[in-house]
């Protein structure tokens, strides 16, 4: 007679491995786009989320018949799905210009529900939840910097000596290069040559909230800044 509250050991060792599979095939996908939760941190969350699953339908079947005991399999999954957010809030970064990481921890979240789905035994639901999570982590990555052309915010930091029309020098160069300027920040500085007479030569700081386009070449922008006449250094985020 089928027993919903027991599983035997071939069905342990089954939904591990196919969490293991699944949870490793989104992390790969992550790896190899170089972020900071890979293949090895998917897999584990996916593993750890059918461990605690069927921990949760089968660790207490004990329990299941006696009095005034009420079995709730879903209490242990809601806690992974809130405290897998932690785990994800990890792979977010901010840097003061842009967010970072956001999908990687979509990704992290959405393994833990594809090890609760595997560990419940909800397998075709799990699977093809995998296949569409793929699809969207590859395909639509392609398709948006194939098609959706979004510009990225980047901060822009110069030194350069002071001098007249040097800003309107800046600015035109990044007009013609489609580029918009969303702040600027200009700090003077004098620096004195040690142990030498003349006068001090007086510089300015220059950082520059701006936004780029995608297919535009970092080195070729930074390249054509370091010509203007009295740049000094330029450091692209």
């Amino acid at each position: 007679m089928y027993n919903p509250w027991l599983i035997d050991n071939v069905q342990i060792l089954l939904r591990l491995l196919l969490a293991m599979l699944l949870g490793g095939l989104v992390g790969w996908e992550r790896e190899r786009s170089n972020h900071a939760a890979g293949l090895r941190t998917h897999i584990l969350v996916c593993l750890g989320s059918t461990l605690i699953i069927m921990l949760s339908i089968y660790g207490f079947s004990d329990f299941a018949n006696e009095t005034n005991i009420r079995m709730d399999p879903a209490r242990l999954a809601s806690a992974v799905i809130t405290g897998i957010g932690f785990l994800g809030a990890g792979t977010i970064l901010f840097t003061g210009k842009s967010i970072t990481g956001l999908t990687t921890a979509a990704s992290v979240w959405v393994v833990a529900a594809l090890g609760l789905s595997v560990g419940a035994g909800f397998y075709f639901a799990a699977i093809v939840s995998t296949i569409l999570i793929l699809f969207t982590l590859i395909i639509f990555n392609k398709l948006e910097q194939r098609y959706i052309s979004v510009n990225k915010l980047h901060l822009l930091n110069m030194n350069a000596i002071s001098s007249p029309g040097l800003l309107d020098d800046i600015s035109e160069l990044l007009y013609d290069e489609g580029i918009t300027i969303r702040k600027i920040i200009v700090n003077d500085r004098s620096d004195t040559p040690y142990g030498e007479p003349q006068p001090p030569k007086t510089t300015i700081e220059i950082s520059l909230h701006v936004l780029i386009k995608r297919t535009l070449d970092p080195i070729a922008l930074t390249s054509k800044i370091r010509k203007i006449d009295g740049i000094t250094m330029v450091n692209l985020e």
